[in-house]
């Protein structure tokens, strides 16, 4: 008996995978869930783990390689007991005892979903030099890709990633200061490694119309779908977060000395997201096969926005964490969502999203939903404004407030406008009068 080895899923809009490093050779014994190969997609870098105990009886996808998400990359076999006794070592031809012996890569199936398209040796007139297995081992397929398109030598350029892997960040800095085509090396001792990317507006602009990558074109597809499925209705509040600013600005620094993280505003707002869905469950649910589907646990979506694209890691069963776990959970899966270390369950099975659109400027997006979620909730930016204030005697004054926009996108096939204002009301009041502890 045999289990297949999958390239898995790394996230909705994630395609295909690259190997970067076996972890066991073909013949080894490897016990379930243990690390068997690490690989590297648009988005994510990560160790998979094994599907069952046995022995590695065949690797059918060698590193380097680039496949389709689904795409069996091994063959597990199963070990008997004189196995078992040997410690699943491989007999006198080299092959593993009890696996199947066919020659790599000539039993390989094909079908719509399991495509093989490794790394090609032989590149398109005008596009980037040919690559050694070792320089595709240390590159993802964006930066491939982008050193394709750009017509760039990888070869020519030092990684400064970990173990001298060529990251996006490398290519852009080659293209700035060499410009397309060109093979100049642009190596870096690590105490000269550059401290961050070029801002956007000092990035190389492609000299000819470039057509979807895979990633963007699953991208536009999913945010169509999203349209076309769900009648989007968007709403506003305003809400007061003075008290809030003054709080976090009183206990940042103790916070993160006694957590580790710093005290930002996101678990403010997750909590009193949580908050509101849990007495509102009907913005929790999600619209399936005709029938409303209530969630029995919120699993919060927190977008992160990447150079090369978006991804919405999820804080798994958020309503039974205290304020500063959350924190940290959120913290930690913004960080490795940047650093491509996600697993694959941390980026999918979200019931609700939050997007923070207001990092950049704006004072409130229109988020598209989530599918198949029902709502996201869009953060605005925090600024300060003059806002009329009536004490308890109605005398009004104009007082300096620190404000935030926010603005729900909604379902309307499932959610009516009098349970998303009650939403968003109670999300206002759980914010404008926080009185929970932070520490």
């Amino acid at each position: 008996m045999t289990t297949d080895v999958v390239m898995p899923q790394m996230g909705e809009s994630i395609f295909e995978g690259t190997i970067t490093k076996w972890l066991k050779k073909t013949g080894e014994r490897v016990e379930k869930d243990e690390p068997l190969f690490e690989i590297s997609t648009d988005k994510v870098d990560a160790e998979i783990p094994s599907p069952a105990a046995g022995v590695l009886a065949e690797i059918r996808i060698q590193a380097g390689a680039t496949v389709e998400v689904n795409t069996v990359v091994a063959v597990i076999g199963t070990l008997g007991a004189d196995d078992r006794a040997s410690g699943g070592t491989s007999g006198a031809n080299g092959s593993a005892i009890g696996a199947n012996t066919a020659t790599p890569q000539t039993s390989i199936p094909t079908s719509s979903v399991s495509t093989i398209r490794p790394t090609p040796a032989v590149q398109p007139k005008g596009s980037a030099a040919p690559q050694t297995p070792q320089t595709a081992q240390r590159t993802s397929p964006l930066v491939r890709r982008m050193a394709q398109e750009n017509n760039v030598d990888l070869s020519k350029i030092a990684g400064t990633g970990s173990e001298g892997r060529i990251t996006k960040e490398d290519v852009m800095r080659h293209l700035i200061q060499h410009g397309t085509g060109s093979g100049e090396p642009t190596a870096f001792t690590p105490k000269e490694r550059p401290a961050a990317a070029p801002a956007a507006s000092a990035q190389a602009v492609p000299r000819e119309p470039q057509p979807l990558t895979k990633m963007r074109a699953i991208i536009a597809q999913r945010m169509v779908e999203s349209m076309q499925t769900s009648p989007h209705v968007h709403i506003v509040y305003k809400v007061d977060m003075t008290r809030i600013v003054r709080l976090r600005e009183r206990e940042k620094e103790n916070f993160e000395r006694q957590h580790g993280v710093k005290l930002t505003y996101m678990p403010f707002i997750a909590t009193a997201a949580i908050e509101a869905l849990g007495k509102f469950p009907i913005v929790n649910a999600s619209l399936v096969n005709g029938a409303i589907q209530y969630h029995q646990n919120i699993d919060l979506g927190i977008a992160v926005a990447l150079e090369w694209g978006l991804i919405v890691p999820v804080v798994k069963q958020a309503e039974g964490r205290g304020f500063a776990v959350l924190a940290r959970a959120i913290a930690d899966l913004a960080a490795r969502a940047r650093a491509k270390k996600l697993l694959p369950e941390e980026a999918s099975g979200s019931t609700f999203t939050l997007t923070n659109s207001g990092i950049f400027g704006e004072e409130f997006g229109t988020p598209i939903i989530n599918q198949p979620e029902s709502a996201i909730l869009a953060i605005g930016g925090l600024r300060k404004e003059p806002v009329v204030m009536t004490d308890a005697e109605g005398n009004d004054t104009i007082a300096i407030r620190s404000v935030q926009y926010f603005c729900l996108g909604f379902d309307h096939r499932t959610i009516d406008g009098a349970d998303a204002g009650k939403f968003m009301g109670e999300f206002k009041r759980a914010l404008e009068g926080w009185d929970k502890p932070v520490g």
